[in-house]
């Protein structure tokens, strides 16, 4: 079993909860890093103080970063990066991790759409197991090249860890017939938790949205 790298601090934590996780609560951030809500709260209230993020409450309390706490966040992130020297370690698995987003990318469609002679868009029925079996072998090989990338990456932090086993979690619901568990927004779906990490990987190196595909 991989050693886990260092631990983060709470603040860095709970900013950085509000973007990958894309408007989350509180509590949500706390399960996710398992920190105090409470503790999570008095740091995100910080944030606001700084101007770094914004609550909303038009559905429940969520949260989202401001641009100047965007920048803050990246900000925390090369700076933590840079104290444990995992800059070049982080930047290799990233490179990795390129090929296997693509990948994920295709099979996700292919298990949305089963192309048919009259329609190159239908939507997959799921009537068809030979197709929906040839998808689920292809996610989890995905799923297994995921473990070891996300096991490499915290063993430098260890707040990278943890996104292998979502993911790997709801692919075993999918596989026993909860198919929204593939792309739901409303859980820790596989397409969900993929979007998740794919953003940790950026904001933890700088890059822009869309320049590593």
């Amino acid at each position: 079993m991989t050693a886990e790298g260092p631990g983060s601090e709470p603040a860095l934590l709970s900013l950085h909860g509000v973007r990958v996780l894309g408007g989350p609560s509180t509590e949500r951030i706390a399960r996710r890093f398992r920190l105090p809500a409470a503790e999570v709260g008095e740091h995100l209230l910080d944030a606001q103080a700084y101007g770094w993020v914004s609550r909303h409450d038009f559905f429940g309390e969520t949260w989202s970063l401001t641009e100047r706490g965007r920048l803050e966040n990246e900000r925390q992130l090369a700076a933590e990066l840079d104290a444990v020297g995992g800059r070049t370690a982080v930047a290799e698995l990233h490179q990795r991790f390129r090929p296997l987003t693509r990948r994920h990318g295709v099979a996700c469609t292919n298990w949305q759409l089963r192309p048919t002679r009259w329609d190159r868009h239908a939507a997959n029925d799921h009537d068809d197991p030979v197709w929906d079996a040839k998808v689920l072998v292809e996610l989890e090989s995905i799923d297994r090249e995921l473990a070891a990338i996300n096991g490499a990456l915290a063993a430098v932090l260890r707040r990278f860890g943890g996104y292998a086993h979502r993911h790997h979690h709801a692919l075993a619901r999918v596989r026993h017939g909860r198919h929204e568990w593939l792309d739901s927004p409303d859980r820790d779906s596989c397409q969900l938790v993929w979007i998740q990490f794919h953003e940790d990987l950026l904001a933890s190196l700088g890059i822009p949205r869309g320049s590593d595909a």
